[in-house]
């Protein structure tokens, strides 16, 4: 990484297949014997064009042909690790309504535009899951965050059965803190019109955002800010 980082080996193709190669020998060859290089390395790609989404290991499992218990089970070892991880929905007494399922992210967001077969950022840019990435980058950013600060973060996603979402909810002093996460440099106020579900809970709404591709802070109104990525 810092190789690629500082100039010294620009191809990020090689980097990343290097990476994958050493990856599946080292780690995974460590933690499980006898694992078909090939099939998992189609595996972790698989694992990756469904980054930001509700889990769905049956539909990963058909993807590489494998049954349900190997996939659950190369997940986990995935997880273990780091380099994926869930966010969990987010629930209370009072919104019974909402999702049961976690969702899937990668810590490593290069990664997962190098698996997708994105080549440059340009054509990521107007890629049809350019959305999706963003929200894993961002997501995956916000946690590695704490973590290098020492810091726990107590972070889940909202969606409830009126399709009504909200991609991170955070709590922190006894409030809830949503956030919505957009590609988009003119976030409209209705963005932020799914936070009052979150009015149903026994926890008191706080401050939220949403983050967008704006350049400079700003707020769609008292309650909601608008935070660009980049301060990320």
């Amino acid at each position: 990484m810092p190789g690629l980082i500082s100039g010294k080996y620009p191809n990020r193709d090689v980097f990343y297949s290097s990476y994958l190669q050493s990856y599946i020998q080292r780690d995974i060859g460590d933690m499980m014997t006898r694992v078909d290089a090939l099939q998992f390395a189609d595996f972790v790609r698989a694992a990756a064009c469904r980054a930001g989404q509700m889990l769905n290991v049956h539909d990963i499992a058909g993807d590489v042909g494998v049954t349900d218990d190997t996939a659950k089970r190369w997940l986990q070892l995935m997880e273990k690790s780091d380099v994926i991880f869930y966010l969990r929905p987010f629930s209370n007494n009072l919104l019974k309504r909402t999702a049961k399922t976690s969702k899937l992210y990668f810590f490593d967001t290069g990664l997962v535009a190098y698996l997708a077969r994105y080549s440059t950022a340009d054509i990521l840019m107007n890629g049809v899951i350019n959305g999706v990435i963003l929200e894993n980058y961002v997501v995956a950013e916000i946690i590695k965050s704490y973590s290098n600060a020492g810091l726990d973060l107590n972070a889940h996603y909202y969606r409830d059965k009126d399709s009504k979402e909200i991609d991170i909810v955070m709590e922190s002093d006894g409030l809830l803190h949503p956030i919505e996460i957009k590609k988009t440099a003119s976030p409209p106020p209705e963005l932020a019109a799914a936070f009052k579900v979150l009015d149903s809970s026994k926890i008191p709404r706080g401050m939220g955002a949403v983050i967008c591709t704006k350049r400079e802070l700003s707020a769609i109104d008292r309650n909601t800010v608008i935070v660009p990525t980049w301060i990320i």
